[in-house]
């Protein structure tokens, strides 16, 4: 059985979105079973509604529920211990679930997380890693908004991070992976970037297959499997994405109810819409994993619907089911070892002063 633990006080809707979401993802998970977390009477008469839900679930009271407006550092202050998100998180830590999904404050959720699952051991800080539809299928993106202005190490291990969570939701033995930048030549970028990839192509043959640099219109194209950035640019790119798509549908649906033969043609390519109309659903891509910990968290949207938190609950349940934190902790280890092994190496200079 794969346990998660839920929030249900998260988000901008809370328990009434959240409990349709778990009957939803109950009936296609036959081997699923949930903790859920927040207040008693939000909770149970929503709980109620679904009997066979409540027969898989596991329920505690929690009086206190993180706001959306509240800082990181107050949530952590006066939220640990006792509230759904913390007690949500702290459940895994227990081993008493296998992953937390929350649609609550993100900054809040990381700071928790942070604190109660703590950060793997040769991670300096954590990612928040996302699904992307492409043109080819779907890539990961990481990070989109845990770490502002990541070093070239720190890179390296967002690549880590992200080949393993491709690996597990892909089926890949060797995901490829790009670093994103102004351009795709050596030359270009900043230096942390361009020191990045120089630590990529110098640890050989590893569970990645790294392509070098690529650029923002690849993310789309889906040039990579993995995109590697840090926090400032990924989120950026992310609420760029969703606003376009729904730029889009808008122009869309403006274009095809101006004229009587524009609504005439929507009739006859009414099957064509409903398929572009899927692959821009914003929802069918909801939940950000957080990469780096002790443990598997993933954050859904605030503002979404059922549809999109049970999105979010099958892509914890996904990573559970394929071993998310046992391939990333193989890939570090591996990487750490050959890095290792390459600064033991005597240099040329060296050799010939030797002689």
């Amino acid at each position: 059985m794969i346990r998660i633990s839920i929030d249900a006080m998260g988000g901008d809707h809370g328990p009434g979105i959240v409990i349709p979401a778990l009957a939803a993802v109950a009936v296609r998970r036959s081997d699923v079973r949930f903790i859920v977390y927040g207040r008693e009477d939000s909770v149970r008469p929503e709980l109620n509604k679904h009997p066979k839900l409540a027969e898989i679930t596991e329920f505690h009271h929690c009086d206190v529920a993180v706001s959306m407006d509240d800082k990181p550092s107050q949530a952590l202050r006066h939220g640990r211990r006792v509230s759904s998100m913390w007690r949500a998180i702290e459940a895994v830590k227990n081993g008493e679930a296998d992953a937390c999904i929350s649609a609550g404050n993100t900054g809040a959720l990381m700071a928790m997380s942070k604190f109660c699952l703590r950060t793997m051991a040769t991670i300096d800080r954590p990612a928040i890693a996302a699904i992307w539809p492409t043109m080819r299928g779907e890539s990961v993106v990481l990070d989109v908004g845990a770490t502002i202005g990541a070093d070239a190490h720190q890179l390296v291990d967002f690549a880590i991070l992200g080949t393993g969570m491709a690996r597990a939701l892909f089926g890949m033995e060797r995901p490829t992976v790009g670093l994103l930048n102004v351009g795709v030549e050596e030359i270009k970028g900043q230096e942390e970037v361009k020191d990045a990839g120089r630590l990529l192509r110098e640890a050989g043959k590893m569970a990645m297959d790294y392509r070098g640099f690529v650029e923002g219109d690849d993310i789309g194209k889906g040039t990579v499997d993995v995109v590697v950035t840090e926090g400032f640019a990924g989120n950026i790119a992310l609420k760029t994405a969703e606003g376009t798509a729904r730029q889009i549908g808008e122009y869309l649906r403006a274009a095809m109810s101006r004229t009587l033969m524009a609504k005439i043609g929507y009739i006859f390519a009414k099957g064509a819409f409903k398929r572009l109309r899927e692959k821009m659903d914003v929802r069918r891509a909801n939940g950000g994993v957080f990469l780096g910990l002790n443990g598997i968290v993933v954050k859904s949207h605030g503002g979404t619907d059922s549809e999109g938190f049970a999105a979010a609950i099958e892509l914890g349940y996904d990573m559970v089911r394929n071993r998310l934190l046992d391939r990333i902790e193989a890939d570090l280890d591996l990487f750490h070892a050959r890095h290792l092994q390459s600064s033991a190496k005597p240099s040329n200079h060296a050799d010939a002063s030797n002689e």
